[in-house]
């Protein structure tokens, strides 16, 4: 099996993107530019990235670095963009002010490796859209397209000493992130409706899957995926003593690394209250998608990287809480991708890249897996 062609992810301008930055950067420091613009390779499917930088003519009177001195504003910044609403969104809201009051939090009241927030601007008028500005972490992120388990990508010609590195400290991104950040400190990312945090969660993610198929033709396995939810949740999710700040989009490859330690925690869209087992679920999942098309595509991959159970058993050293039902959580995680992926699919559908699909759940990259958890007996 080989991966979709990555398809379109915006219909802006990176030069106009630009332009129109230098004079909105202006208006907070006089005289500064935008210069170096580039679009991250890994640009995501959600919202955009620009990579730039912050030139001046009096780099010391703007407080940007001055002859190998540091600055109170870093010279090499990104900038955050919710997405183009005419390249058919990922996702129905893009809530910018809450992205940024997420990573305030967490820098905050963490020791994690979280960018340094400096601007947020919530006028779409200066670039078409609301956007925040960050510090820009030197490093190197593991890519999803290749995906790291094919061959020719730093972190699959590492040593298997040097991936063992990057996934303990990997974890302990979580485990930090879980201990570290009282719940009522992050209430402002409680999702709306009745019920605990995991059922309003679970409801969340069908209204977006309702929201993808609006007029469209619906996914059964993804309906039998919320069916067995239903029929399988798990006893004692509901404690409110277990609800943290989950990071929603907890995967490496939201993570820049210094070698193999990480130097940027990225991608804040998707946070919310919930149990830990939710960004469990999601990193170990999210892992065995790639594993899992490589061996398809009769690659080795990366056997025994983040295995689901030495996962759960370092989670739960750092921590003292043993992860639980994990397999409803895996399986969530494999139905929320499923979503997303049905949503960018439909988006090549929205472009002419690909004809409406007689079965949409074809579209589904992972369709084996997430029958094969269904049925139980996936791992």
């Amino acid at each position: 099996m080989t991966t979709a062609p990555r398809p379109r992810t915006t219909t802006r301008d990176p030069e106009d993107l630009t332009r129109r930055l230098t004079a909105w950067l202006g208006t907070k420091l006089p005289g500064a530019r935008a210069t170096a613009a580039t679009v991250p390779a890994s640009n995501g499917m959600s919202s955009e990235t620009l990579l730039f930088d912050i030139a001046h003519p009096d780099p010391a009177a703007a407080g940007l670095p001055a002859s190998g001195r540091p600055g109170r504003i870093p010279a090499a910044c990104a900038l955050r963009l919710a997405a183009d609403p005419a390249a058919y969104t990922v996702f129905p809201r893009y809530d910018m002010p809450r992205q940024y009051r997420t990573m305030a939090l967490v820098a905050a009241r963490t020791d994690l490796p979280v960018p340094r927030t400096l601007w947020l601007e919530e006028d779409p008028a200066p670039l078409g859209a609301p956007f925040f500005v960050m510090a820009r972490a030197a490093g190197r992120v593991p890519p999803d397209v290749m995906p790291y388990t094919y061959e020719g990508n730093w972190l699959h010609d590492a040593t298997g000493a040097e991936r063992d590195r990057l996934e303990t400290a990997s974890v302990a991104v979580l485990a930090r992130l879980h201990d570290q950040v009282p719940a009522d400190a992050a209430a402002f990312l409680a999702l709306p409706g009745p019920g605990t945090p995991l059922r309003r969660h679970v409801e969340a993610q069908r209204a977006y899957y309702h929201w993808v198929v609006d007029g469209l033709p619906r996914s059964p396995l993804i309906e039998r995926g919320f069916g067995w939810l239903a029929d399988h949740w798990p006893t004692g999710a509901d404690d409110p003593g277990d609800t943290v700040l989950s990071w929603g989009d907890a995967r490496i490859g939201n993570i820049v690394y210094d070698g193999f330690a990480p130097a940027a925690v990225l991608d804040w869209e998707l946070a919310a209250l919930g149990p830990r087992e939710l960004d469990l679920g999601w990193m170990i999942y999210l892992h065995r998608f790639f594993q899992d098309l490589a061996e398809q595509g009769g690659r080795r991959g990366l056997p025994g990287f983040l295995d689901r159970d030495r996962v759960e058993r370092r989670y739960a050293r750092l921590t003292g809480h043993r992860p639980r039902a994990m397999e409803f959580f895996t399986l969530y995680a494999a139905l929320r991708h499923a979503v997303v992926m049905l949503r960018i699919a439909y988006r090549r559908v929205h472009f002419g890249e690909v004809p409406v699909p007689d079965d949409p759940d074809g579209l589904i990259l992972h369709r084996d897996a997430l029958e094969a958890m269904l049925a139980g007996r996936y791992w």
